[in-house]
């Protein structure tokens, strides 16, 4: 990671869980962070606590730095186009290109293909989907504007979008992660046609304790008989899982590999994961 230091990296949905741990990370390594997240007065409270969780499971960074880098924190939900196109003009204004975007925000929820409301699907495929894409969009623009050519587009996908769970309402969130999977190698390809060296990689963790997750997974806890009447998780974790830390860990290994080299895909699942 060392040759990441002073650099600036994007992370999308960084008030929670995943995007938390990966901007800790990052900035741990040194480099300076830009925290985008919808709620942003949540940002700086969710990273510590993300570090301080980490900690105390006993996990240190991957990339520790000397000296950390500085953390940005940004209002944007990147459903709304206005959004995105500000924080990277703030980007470039501030600190004059980006040389990391981990698109990390998403949604999930069970919405069930014969009863769920048409607004739910569209914010679903708006955020997992469109909005990953203006984001990367974006990023790339601004790398090439700032004659940036070693840069490196992370997506995080979910072993939903490779592997069709079976189980009622993830029908509609698994096409909005395979979707991101079709992205990352069609982005890869289009990088590969303009002869650039920008990498671009997916990370699909499997089960992972956060948020987002905690609300996906009641139809997974259902099917596994884990909810009781009104709705309440029962012990849901107790089933193998991931840390948020765990997910940030394999990005970290993805950016620090040699720039010849290109993690295209990563699927990291907790040992003995029966889905």
């Amino acid at each position: 990671m060392e040759r990441w230091r002073g650099r600036v990296a994007v992370v999308t949905g960084a008030s929670a869980g995943i995007g938390a741990a990966i901007a800790y990370q990052l900035q741990d390594a040194g480099l300076n962070v830009v925290a985008l997240a919808r709620r942003k007065e949540k940002i700086q409270a969710a990273v510590e606590a993300a570090r301080k969780q980490a900690l105390e499971r006993g996990r240190v960074s991957l990339g520790k730095a000397p000296s950390p880098g500085e953390l940005h924190t940004l209002r944007c939900d990147v459903s709304n186009e206005d959004d995105v196109l500000a924080a990277f003009k703030w980007v470039k204004d501030n600190l004059k290109t980006v040389h990391i975007l981990v698109n990390n925000a998403g949604v999930g929820g069970c919405t069930k293909l014969d009863e769920t409301n048409t607004e739910e699907w569209r914010r679903l495929l708006n955020i997992n989907v469109l909005g990953l894409s203006i984001c990367t969009r974006e990023a790339i623009q601004l790398m090439r504007a700032s004659n940036v050519d070693d840069g490196h587009i992370v997506h995080i996908g979910s072993r939903s979008g490779q592997v069709i769970v079976g189980l009622p309402g993830l029908s509609v969130y698994s096409a909005s992660k395979h979707a991101v999977r079709v992205l990352t190698e069609g982005l890869r390809k289009e990088l590969v046609a303009a002869k650039s060296r920008i990498r671009v990689t997916e990370v699909s963790p499997g089960l992972t304790q956060t948020d987002l997750m905690t609300n996906l997974d009641r139809g997974r806890a259902r099917a596994l008989k884990k909810v009781d009447q009104s709705g309440k998780l029962q012990d849901f974790w107790s089933i193998p899982h991931l840390n948020p830390e765990d997910v940030a860990d394999v990005v970290l290994y993805a950016l620090s590999t040699p720039p010849h080299v290109q993690i295209h895909e990563i699927f990291v699942m907790p040992v003995g994961d029966a889905f």
